[in-house]
């Protein structure tokens, strides 16, 4: 990290002693331990984010339209819907 920053932290006891536990076990000092849980958590954060902004633009009506087109090649080896009992033709499996 070129551009750092200080910011006094404080924590309860009982959280900060975990902390310095799981720093030690996964044997990074306490600021990068920190460092890399609230980058975590601002992911996680982001990502919640992009998908409710992508679920409000979304078009079901067409969705729906697209699922229940007809025609298309079958799911390859491994793809199929759990529980589908729908057998992939030979020629279908065999090909990347």
């Amino acid at each position: 990290m070129t551009d750092t920053m200080t910011y006094p932290l404080r924590l309860p006891r009982s959280l900060k002693r975990a902390v310095e536990r799981q720093s030690k076990e996964d044997r990074t000092s306490i600021n990068q331990f920190v460092a890399t849980a609230v980058a975590e958590k601002l992911s996680a954060l982001q990502t919640a984010e992009f998908f409710a902004d992508r679920k409000a633009r979304a078009d079901f009506k067409a969705f729906d339209k697209l699922m229940k087109r007809r025609g298309g090649r079958p799911p390859r080896t491994g793809d199929e819907m759990p529980g589908s009992k729908r057998k992939v033709p030979r020629q279908v499996r065999d090909n990347p």
